[in-house]
């Protein structure tokens, strides 16, 4: 258990939403998530002790905020909750301090560079958001500048500023979103210094970061979430593994080097199948293959083709599992199913389903990735028990 640190309030703490636990002690918090856990998810097996972090600040490796302009001039920060306000934040507690630094220093720049925010409602303006992206492992900073048009007045003038101001920036991007959207980033990108991508090191393996990868944003839990992850696949040097929902590979590309014999990755977003390519290559790793596909569509087509596979890791998002991917899971009939999840409710509804048809779960493992947050994730451990009934 984590020390009983103070939980400072943050002084836009009720505006902002972001933390909506911040109004609690640390070893309270955890102890309502455990509630939570063992409340849903309970009557399956034992739930363990929630893995929290010895110092629950300063989290986030991705910081993002939007600018705008009120009364006091262009201002940087957060969306109000349920709102397209935004409140002004220059330092905030769970994310990085060194990309809050970087945020702050854009906004003075744009002051001096007579440069515009971008306005939602007009689409005029210039600078829609900044992204920063830091690994904690390696030290690189990543600066996503998104831009409402391509024309970036004085930009040499500007990149050369901000990197005096940051020298240990190590790649700058532009990032064009011209559009209506709530969508931060848009299609085009252009790398105005470095290499426009950043390295990561995570349980042994290198990652490398562009602007649009998914990669997990408090890299001192994900190391425990994932191995909880490989204990849970009981790997020899035999197994066949799925890692379905793989985002960039970075689970899968882990198994492949911990012992499996085959790890085959599914996902269906085209980007980051390419990241995950890369990022397989980076590592050495030969025996993991990477499919660009609908996770439920490609299992069912493994099981109607009788496929054998001995693991299944699944890390799907929020919403859950569908009916179709585990009906394929069931009838392809692993011996061991790992469940990473990042929602509480949907993990209980679709632990249901497997505990219906075989399955049971043999370990239940709560992990705070988000402190201060009401969010809470979970891997869990599921074992065939009996041959698949379907339905």
């Amino acid at each position: 258990m984590p020390n009983n640190l103070p939980s400072p309030l943050c002084p836009v703490y009720k505006k902002c939403g972001g933390c909506q636990l911040q109004n609690m002690s640390y070893p309270d918090q955890l102890r309502y998530k455990q509630g939570r856990m063992i409340g849903l998810l309970g009557k399956y097996c034992r739930v363990s002790d929630i893995v929290g972090m010895e110092v629950p600040y300063h989290y986030r490796n991705k910081v993002q905020a939007a600018f705008g302009r009120d009364r006091r001039g262009i201002i940087s920060g957060v969306y109000q909750s349920s709102s397209h306000r935004i409140v002004p934040v220059d330092n905030c507690l769970i994310e990085d301090e060194k990309a809050d630094a970087v945020i702050v220093t854009v906004r003075k720049l744009m002051a001096s560079f007579k440069l515009e925010p971008f306005n939602d409602n007009t689409l005029r303006g210039f600078m829609r958001h900044v992204l920063v992206k830091r690994s904690f492992s390696t030290g690189q900073l990543m600066v996503v500048l998104v831009t409402g048009t391509a024309v970036f007045p004085c930009k040499n003038d500007f990149i050369a500023a901000l990197r005096r101001a940051h020298p240990e920036i190590t790649t700058v991007v532009q990032n064009i979103n011209d559009k209506f959207t709530n969508l931060v980033l848009g299609k085009r990108s252009i790398v105005l210094f470095g290499e426009g991508k950043i390295e990561d090191e995570l349980l042994g393996c290198i990652f490398r970061i562009s602007p649009k990868s998914f990669y997990q944003i408090n890299p001192v839990q994900t190391e425990k979430l994932y191995s909880l992850a490989m204990d849970g696949l009981c790997l020899t040097g035999n197994e066949t593994v799925l890692d379905a929902y793989c985002g960039t590979g970075t689970i899968g590309i882990v198994a492949a080097k911990r012992g499996a014999k085959k790890v085959i990755g599914v996902e269906l977003n085209a980007d980051a199948v390419q990241d995950a390519k890369e990022n397989a290559a980076l590592n050495n790793v030969r025996n993991i293959e990477f499919i660009c596909d609908d996770a439920s569509r490609f299992i069912m087509r493994l099981a109607a083709e009788k496929v054998r596979l001995d693991a299944v890791i699944m890390d799907p998002p929020r919403a859950g599992s569908t009916v179709e991917f585990m009906k394929a899971v069931i009838k392809l009939a692993p011996k061991r199913v790992v469940y990473v999840s990042c929602n509480p409710e949907t993990l209980a509804r679709d632990l249901n389903y497997f505990v219906k048809h075989g399955y049971k779960a043999v370990k239940i493992t709560p992990v705070d990735m988000f402190p201060h947050t009401s969010h809470v994730e979970a891997v869990v451990q599921l074992q065939q028990l009996s041959s698949p009934r379907g339905e």
